[in-house]
């Protein structure tokens, strides 16, 4: 070998040791393995449908529930840290009250409520419960649905981004409750584990919540627990639920099911004879256009319908009792009225007085006590920044 090959050589061994070196240092070192949150199985239970309305972009977590838990109930959703400007979900949405307001709520004078701008709610706030069944669309005359041309509007999810730029709701800013969320010690670890990024975003505060409402579940009040032959309905109960399916009876179930659709809603919407002048801009005919939409709205469910007052969209009855005076005797006929109300020619069902306390027992036989006071349901004691419920609800913070 010559001399001048050796050299050659050296020099060739020397380059390549150098680039060697170079690709070296421009290797990343591999990512650390991502938090994987753990899958949750919602457990259908007895007698209820199978087919759950659940987005394949936002699959249930125990992560994602625990996160959506405390944003529910968390007043700086707003986006404010004011004690009289905090407002969550929970503060209309109260389970002692089925997820309604309830007629007794202490700031919403007889269950009617106003946004932190003072402006009044146009309808009555609908119960939170077995929405993972509805497939017909959200609010009382199914704005929110699969079929909106406008994509923001047709999940669950999309109700949480609404409810916090609505001046009727929390009058905020999504930008500030991103921001205010981001800033609380705890949430971002918290959206890590659900989501894989502590980058807190208004789609994944609204994944969240949405994953919690869905697993308010109520399945087990007296007339689930004689379904599964575990107790036995009183006579007056069984009188009663004899006149929820009949219809020579109280006529109820076409809208609002019965044994064979234990939802206790079909999640349809009727005009059920309310009234004779339909001016109201957002009822089914906003909606769809159709004639014979006028003045329909959505037929809510039953269970726990007790503590649901007030009742109908704009809540003209207080009482259960008011509501089974309507149905007896004060039907409005109309052009719009729905076929279903079979009875419309003669103003109602006609009940007796004993009839009506049977068909009221019947319905209160589909209170779940259990569900009312479930503590997975429940405002969380402590928040991820050590608060209290009190301290993050302001002036709401004493509901339940």
């Amino acid at each position: 070998m010559t001399q001048n090959t050796f050299i050659h050589l050296r020099l060739l061994l020397f380059v390549t040791l150098i680039l060697a070196g170079a690709a070296g240092c421009g290797e990343k070192e591999p990512d650390p393995e991502k938090y994987k949150p753990t899958p949750y199985q919602i457990q259908v239970p007895r007698f209820f449908p199978t087919l759950l309305n659940i987005p394949s972009d936002n699959p249930m977590t125990v992560e994602g529930i625990e996160l959506g838990r405390y944003l529910f109930y968390d007043g700086r959703l707003s986006g404010r840290t004011h004690a009289d400007s905090l407002m969550s979900c929970g503060s209309c949405h109260r389970q002692s009250r089925n997820f309604e307001p309830g007629i007794d709520h202490p700031v919403f004078q007889g269950g009617m409520t106003f946004g932190l701008s003072g402006a009044p709610t146009p309808h009555a706030p609908l119960p939170l419960i077995n929405l993972v069944w509805n497939p017909n669309g959200y609010l009382w005359n199914g704005l929110i649905r699969d079929d909106n041309p406008d994509v923001s509007r047709r999940r669950l999810e999309d109700l949480v981004w609404m409810g916090v730029v609505a001046p009727h709701e929390m009058s905020g800013d999504t930008n500030r409750t991103k921001a205010l969320i981001q800033a609380t010690p705890g949430y971002p670890e918290l959206f890590l584990k659900a989501f894989g990024s502590s980058t807190v975003t208004m789609e994944n505060i609204s994944k969240a919540i949405a994953q919690f409402v869905r697993t308010l579940i109520s399945a087990n009040s007296r007339f689930d627990k004689y379904m599964r032959g575990e107790l036995q309905l009183t006579q007056q109960e069984l009188n009663g639920f004899i006149l929820f399916t009949t219809e020579e009876g109280a006529d109820c179930f076409h809208c609002h099911g019965s044994s064979g659709n234990p939802l206790f809603t079909t999640n349809l919407f009727y005009n059920n004879g309310k009234d004779t002048e339909f001016n109201d801009p957002r009822d089914r005919y906003a909606i769809t256009g159709i004639e014979t939409d006028k003045g329909a709205y959505k037929a809510t469910t039953l269970r726990n319908i007790a503590l649901g007052g007030p009742y109908m969209h704009d809540g003209r009855y207080e009482t259960l009792d008011e509501v089974i005076d309507f149905y007896s005797h004060n039907l409005k006929m109309s052009p719009y009225v729905n076929p279903l109300m079979h009875h419309i020619a003669n103003n109602g069902v006609q009940l007796t007085p004993v009839e009506k306390a049977e068909l009221k027992a019947f319905i209160l036989s589909l209170q779940d006590d259990e569900f009312l006071t479930n503590p997975d349901f429940s405002p969380p004691a402590e928040f991820p920044d050590g608060s209290t419920y009190e301290q993050v609800s302001g002036r709401f913070g004493n509901l339940r």
